[in-house]
């Protein structure tokens, strides 16, 4: 997709988990942005099916295989789908201290203040995160607003921008700008179009070449989100397409099975102005693998076997100590 900086996706909802996990290699510097995958704990009423889970061991295995030689890892916001932390719970997040430590042990961890523009569940995470694997980085540095420089290769955070709507209850979530030599990519986490209008003009601000952007979660309109809320993150992210060459699209757009047919009049849009739009798979030459939205198809077509429905049974407690026989 760019010529000297090479962009590889780890984990997304195109690989079968909640993740935006991705790989920036500069020849300066190896970055490791929102080192994290997970779960949607409950679908229709359903807990995650064997493949959801086999698909998020590879992830982990993935971002493991990364971290061992990055060199700086991000964090954008307090979420677990973007963030590790250092307890076990293999029934979402495939998490424990071991894997934590793995990943930012003795590396430059540039992340989302924990004391600023952050909610409360945020702010007690990112107080842990700080006391726990935070304590193993080679350095740990506030990102909000920052701009680091590794060689010729810069990192520039922006200030909190809103997670979806203006004053929305999930908090501020930062978006990175990395530039090298001529190219520029952007990587926006959580902004959801996005939803909000300034954040918008943020991101058009940037010109960057790649953009990697989570789209609105189309699932959850008119049930947790307002249907007008996330047609103004549809209208902007099409205003999008049409100025960026490349746009990876991806996180909670993707988790509703008619993504594709939603979004027509946006790729419509990047079609006509000879822009691509792609799924993290894609952008590897894959085949998309939707799964938390075929949760009820999956239980139907390919039921779990006797163990599994064994540990489905247990205390939820229980399944966040034991990992799931897949």
């Amino acid at each position: 997709m760019l010529r000297n900086i090479r962009v590889t996706t780890l984990a997304a909802e195109s690989m079968g988990v909640r993740s935006m996990c991705t790989l920036v290699e500069t020849p300066d510097v190896k970055v490791l942005l929102d080192a994290a995958a997970s779960l949607g704990p409950s679908r229709w009423g359903l807990s995650p099916h064997p493949r959801e889970y086999q698909a998020l061991a590879e992830c982990r295995e993935r971002i493991s295989r990364a971290a061992e030689k990055a060199d700086v890892v991000t964090i954008s916001h307090y979420h677990f789908d973007h963030h590790t932390p250092s307890f076990t719970d293999w029934f979402c997040n495939w998490s424990s201290a071991t894997i934590a430590e793995e990943i930012y042990e003795h590396k430059v961890v540039l992340a989302k203040n924990h004391r600023s523009k952050i909610n409360y569940g945020q702010r007690r995470r990112g107080w842990m995160f700080r006391r726990t694997a935070g304590k193993l980085a080679k350095k740990l540095e506030i990102a909000d607003g920052r701009t680091f420089e590794f060689g010729d290769t810069k990192l520039k955070f922006s200030q909190p921008v809103f997670h979806g709507i203006k004053n929305t209850s999930l908090g501020w979530v930062l978006m990175v700008t990395i530039d090298y030599g001529n190219e520029r990519m952007m990587y926006t986490s959580d902004v959801e179009g996005p939803m909000c209008n300034p954040t918008l003009e943020i991101i058009r601000g940037e010109i960057p070449d790649l953009l990697i952007i989570g789209g609105p979660p189309l699932y959850l309109a008119e049930f947790r989100v307002d249907e007008a809320h996330v047609q103004r993150g549809m209208r902007n992210l099409e205003k999008l397409v049409k100025s960026i060459p490349t746009t990876i699209l991806e996180h909670h757009i993707l988790r509703d099975g008619n993504w594709r047919a939603a979004c027509q009049t946006i790729f419509n849009a990047a079609s006509k102005a000879g822009h691509n739009i792609l799924t993290a798979a894609e952008s590897l030459g894959k085949e998309s693998n939707l799964l938390e939205c075929r949760r009820k198809e999956l239980f139907e077509a390919a039921p779990p076997d006797s163990d599994f429905k064994k540990w489905m049974k247990m205390p939820h407690s229980k399944r966040k100590e034991i990992k799931p026989p897949i």
